[in-house]
């Protein structure tokens, strides 16, 4: 029997044996040796990469680049409102609803916003595509349901099913 490596397969053994050398805190010949056995025998049994997922780099990329933005204004926005002596702050919770499209990376949507200062995931119904937000400021409710379609729209583009991915780039 032949074994195949294809370029992801190859990608997140290397990923992954970077990941649990982060876990020990050393890169080490033990931890790298003991990372590849742990990577391998991962995606061998069906862990690693699944056969019908691709990740497009630079749409990942933009959309970390877009959280991380996100993660530096809001933290200036949240100190501005900590530092303030009268409290302007009218929160609310607003319900954002994902297309299916964005469904299948829910959990990556659900830290995204919740890394946000200023946002927090109450409540996730994915089965209905739904995530209840805590706004801490109202009136920036119609600008924070965008961005969360902004989020799913990145996400759906960097982490697409290679059987979509043709259609989208042909579309777009």
């Amino acid at each position: 029997m032949r074994v195949v490596m294809v370029p992801r397969y190859i990608a997140a053994i290397v990923g992954l044996i970077a990941i649990w050398c982060g876990l020990w805190g050393a890169i080490s010949v033990a931890n790298i040796a003991s990372g590849a056995v742990v990577a391998v025998l991962s995606c061998a049994l069906g862990f690693g990469v699944p056969s019908n997922l691709g990740v497009r780099v630079v749409p990942l990329m933009r959309l970390g680049k877009l959280v991380l933005v996100d993660l530096v204004k809001s933290t200036f926005h949240v100190a501005a409102e900590v530092l303030t002596l009268a409290d302007r702050t009218v929160e609310s919770i607003v319900e954002v609803y994902v297309p299916k499209v964005g469904r299948m990376h829910f959990l990556l949507l659900v830290v995204a916003i919740t890394l946000t200062p200023g946002t927090a995931v109450v409540e996730t119904r994915e089965e209905r595509g739904v995530i209840y937000l805590h706004l801490l400021h109202h009136n920036r409710r119609e600008e924070t349901i965008a961005h969360v379609q902004e989020l799913v729209q990145f996400a759906s583009l960097a982490l697409s099913p290679l059987s979509q991915r043709s259609a989208r780039q042909v579309s777009t």
